[in-house]
């Protein structure tokens, strides 16, 4: 898969990540720590005084809570993937 937009600061595992949250029909295992990596090297994030994490990418930001378990479920892939699309990554 290529994307609008794939920075050479993004690592192998950043990229790879990247593909599973564009991938069709939805990956139902993404891991957190992975997405949370991967906004953290194209945007900034930082975390609030209620664990929640505020992401700002591309001059939207969003707040996003870490999942009770390791992945995230369907609605936050498709929060970050528009995130993602709106900063220009994303599928062609």
């Amino acid at each position: 898969m290529s994307t609008t937009r794939e920075p050479e600061h993004l690592n192998n595992r950043h990229r790879d990540t990247l593909q599973q949250l564009f991938a069709t029909p939805a990956s139902h295992n993404i891991e957190w720590a992975r997405v949370l990596s991967l906004l953290e090297a194209v945007g900034t994030v930082e975390r609030r005084h209620d664990g929640k994490f505020r992401v700002t990418l591309g001059g939207e930001s969003e707040v996003l809570s870490k999942p009770e378990h390791k992945d995230i479920d369907a609605q936050q892939t498709v929060d970050i993937r528009r995130m993602l699309t709106k900063a220009g990554y994303g599928a062609d």
